[in-house]
This record gives C-alpha cells, sequence and structure tokens, in this order.
C-alpha cells in the first residue's frame, strides 16, 4: 500500500499511472531512435528495436554506436540498457540480462553465450515460466536437458510464440523468423498564429481562426487529404491552455464549414488577459480527391450536403443524439440496414449490397393481411389491411428471398413478394411467407411489408 510505502520512505515521490502517455512517449522515441537505423519498433512496455544492419562502421563501430546511443538517452535523462545482437530475441534478452552494453557478433556461438541467462530472457507469458521453474528450468541451457519433443509434447497447444518456449528459443537463435512491426512517421497537419498583441475580443478570434482554416486547407489539399478530427488549442498570456475538438462525419477542407462548426465551440472561451498563441491541428486525415471537395462545395452552398448538416448536428446535439442508417450485408429485408453513430466508419457500402430494387418506405415490422387468391401458390386478388379491402389490378412478381441459413433454424419458410398496385392506384410490396408443400407448417401467411412509389 501506498502508505506503508511512505512509512517506509518518507521522501518517496509518486505520481498517477498513465499507460496511453507511456506508450505515446515510446512512439515517439522510437521516432527519435532512427538516427540510428532506417527503422526501429516498439517493444512495450519499456523497449525500442533498432535496425543497425550496415550502420555501425558510420559510427565507428558496433562499440561506439553503442557509447553514442548511451550519450543521446543520457542527455535526456534516460536511464537504457543497450545491446546489439543479430536477432530481435537475443538483444532483447541481453539488454534485460546481459551487462549494460552487450555485443553479440554473428560470428559467435549465441547458443554458448546466451546459456547462462535466466528463463525469462525467452519473453514468455508468466504462466509459462511459472511451470518452466516448476520443472527445475531456470536457465537457458537448461531447455536442451529435456529434448524438444517433450517441450512439444507440453506446450503443442499454445498458439502464441509468447506461451512456447520453442518457438522463443528459435526465435533467439535464428532459426525461424521473427515479424517485427516498424513504427512509422505521420506527418500530422498543424497550423498556427503567434500573435504580435494578444487579443481578449471574439470577432478578433473569428478572423485569427478564419486565417487558420484557409492555412489548413491548404495543407490538407497539398496531402490530399480531409480532416476527419481537428483541435483548436488558445494559448493565454498566464499559461493557460483552452483546447476545443470537433469530429466530421466525413472528410472536409472547407474553411467556411469548418469555421461555422468551430464558432458554436468557441462562446464559452475565457480568454483572461489576451490569447497570444492559436493552433489549429488535424489530428485525424482521410484521403481526399480534389473532386469529392468540388462537389460537396457545391451542395454546400446551396446547403444540400448531408455531411456538413450531419455536423451541424452533432456539434449543437452531441453525439449520442445523432444516428444514421447504413447498409448491412443481410439479404433479408428487415435486416438490410442498421443505425449507428454518425461519426462511426460504414462497413459496407451501397454498392456492394445492391440486390433488388426496394420499396421507399418499410413498416418498422411487417404486418399481417388477409388475402384471397385464386390458388394456394398463385397471385392475390384481394387482401384486407388495417380494416380496409384492396382490389389488386397490377401483380409484379414473386421475387423469391431464402432464409439465412446460418443464422436461423431449418424450420424457417421461404418468402415471395409481389409488388401489387390496387384499384386507387396505390402500390404495397407484399409477400407469402411459406409453401404449401414445403412441409414446414400449415398454409402460408400473408405479410405487408412496404409502401412502393
Amino acid at each position: 500500500m501506498l502508505a506503508d510505502a511512505r512509512t517506509l520512505c518518507p521522501q518517496i515521490a509518486v505520481s498517477p499511472s498513465d499507460p496511453a502517455g507511456d506508450l505515446d512517449f515510446l512512439e515517439q522515441l522510437a521516432l527519435w531512435a532512427q538516427r540510428w537505423g532506417p527503422w526501429s519498433a516498439l517493444d512495450t512496455p519499456d523497449g525500442i528495436l533498432v535496425d543497425v544492419t550496415a550502420v555501425a562502421h558510420l559510427f565507428g563501430g558496433e562499440t561506439k554506436l553503442l557509447a553514442d546511443m548511451q550519450t543521446g538517452f543520457t542527455e535526456r535523462d534516460l536511464a537504457v540498457r543497450l545491446a546489439i545482437a543479430p536477432t530481435a530475441g537475443a538483444a532483447w534478452a541481453l539488454s534485460h540480462f546481459g551487462p549494460e552494453r552487450a555485443i553479440l557478433n554473428p560470428d559467435d556461438d549465441a547458443e554458448a553465450r546466451l546459456s547462462e541467462l535466466p528463463i525469462a530472457a525467452l519473453r514468455l507469458d508468466d504462466d509459462v515460466l511459472t511451470t518452466l521453474r516448476r520443472l527445475g528450468l531456470k536457465r537457458l541451457a537448461e531447455l536442451a536437458t529435456v529434448g524438444r519433443d517433450a517441450l512439444h509434447r507440453r506446450f503443442r497447444n499454445r498458439k502464441s510464440p509468447a506461451a512456447n518456449p520453442l518457438v522463443r528459443m528459435d526465435q533467439l537463435l535464428g532459426r525461424v523468423p521473427e515479424p517485427l512491426l516498424p513504427v512509422v512517421p505521420q506527418q500530422v497537419p498543424l497550423v498556427q498564429r503567434r500573435l504580435v498583441e494578444p487579443i481578449r475580443h471574439r470577432d478578433l478570434l473569428d478572423r485569427v481562426l478564419a486565417d487558420l482554416a484557409e492555412d489548413m486547407a491548404r495543407e490538407l489539399e497539398g496531402q490530399a487529404h480531409g480532416a476527419r478530427r481537428l483541435e483548436l488549442g488558445l494559448w493565454r498570456v498566464d499559461g493557460e491552455v483552452a483546447v476545443r475538438a470537433l469530429e466530421l462525419s466525413a472528410a472536409t477542407r472547407d474553411p467556411a464549414h469548418i469555421c461555422r462548426l468551430f464558432a458554436a465551440k468557441l462562446d464559452d472561451v475565457d480568454a483572461g488577459f489576451g490569447i497570444e498563441m492559436v493552433r489549429l491541428r488535424a489530428s485525424w486525415a482521410e484521403p481526399l480527391a480534389l473532386a469529392q471537395g468540388d462537389i460537396e462545395a457545391r451542395a454546400e452552398v446551396h446547403g444540400t450536403s448531408l455531411s456538413a448538416f450531419i455536423d451541424r448536428l452533432s456539434v449543437r446535439l452531441g453525439n449520442k443524439a445523432i444516428s444514421r442508417p447504413v447498409p448491412f450485408p443481410s439479404h433479408i429485408p428487415e435486416r438490410a440496414q442498421r443505425w449507428q453513430p454518425p461519426l462511426d466508419p460504414e462497413t459496407a457500402s451501397q454498392e456492394e449490397l445492391r440486390f433488388h430494387a426496394r420499396p421507399l418506405k418499410l413498416l418498422d415490422r411487417a404486418e399481417r393481411i388477409a388475402v384471397l387468391y385464386a390458388t394456394p401458390d398463385g397471385y392475390p386478388q384481394r387482401f384486407r389491411w388495417r380494416g380496409q379491402v384492396h382490389e389488386v389490378v397490377r401483380v409484379e412478381g414473386p421475387e423469391r428471398i431464402a432464409p439465412e441459413w446460418w443464422r436461423e433454424k431449418s424450420t424457417v419458410r421461404l418468402r415471395d413478394y409481389y409488388r401489387i398496385e390496387d384499384g386507387e392506384g396505390r402500390r404495397y410490396w407484399i409477400y407469402r411467407h411459406g409453401l404449401v408443400s414445403d412441409g414446414r407448417g400449415g398454409l402460408p401467411d400473408w405479410f405487408l411489408q412496404g409502401l412502393c412509389a
């Protein structure tokens, strides 16, 4: 407990844990470490892997390379343990359980050099390490005394490399490859204004925001991107920073649209003694072609842009108050659409899910109707719906829709859909649920599910 720790060490300094911040710092550190190699990768929670293949001679050898690394980290008040090895697993093992600066050359006998390291040098899960220790295996050299067949039988059901000591040992010695995911730097569009005189009035802030929106539009256009998330930072003279974030339902780089959305978020900004710097940052951007931007801009002028309308509602009412229909991969009409928050990406496009023409209006739930037809499998001639009888003058169909056998029971019946028109010119979308001879029930039922144009 913290109270016990302070009793033993009153001068201890504590701070809240921040795993997300630690990961972000490690990513930035991995990008900074690429000065020693062409690419780097994360080794969470506290390590970095740097590829230094054919790089050491630029620093005067591997020993001087490690010395330069030590100096670079020390200047940033970071304590590090460094190792160079032919494989990522060997470098990890030496940096954690070897000397402070270790070098394993390709010509060295890696198995002999690493044999005295503890079994934890294999980067295994805690439960696997506990099992190995209970078997009396504490050093890497002791794994060879058991035999691969015995270890394979014991851990053959473990799929993850961190749960299989044989896979980790082979990766450590370079017998099997170990895939790594490099850290790729992302250039986040950012524009800012450092003001000669601090501003306190809203009209001046709107003017600065308009200039920043124009600059951001040019930055995004140069990258063929549009912003999905924007962050506006306001630095006050007293050191306080006010941040306003904005998420968009579709990628955009329209300065006027950005200014209108931010206008509703700046009403409660306290300028204090004045704002001396304003920064606009696009933390999330997506590809946006020039043609799409022109089309969307024309729609915005006439007030017909659906994305702009959703953005305005999201800013005014909040993201949770709005939802939009999106297509869903199902050929069953009532399942072919779902509702989701406006800022969530669509999982499928309408082009991918196009089956047949559907009515413009579907009922929330199909309603049972009474139908008169010549034969059980014939066209409907008359039907009763909501207390009224309708004479059928035109019929189109049937369109047969089978049930989704992978989701439903085998007793679910087929549907035969018809587009019909009554004597007054009204059109409906009805279906017969089941066939007389399908052996899955009695006579078929009829339902009305939609209204046609």
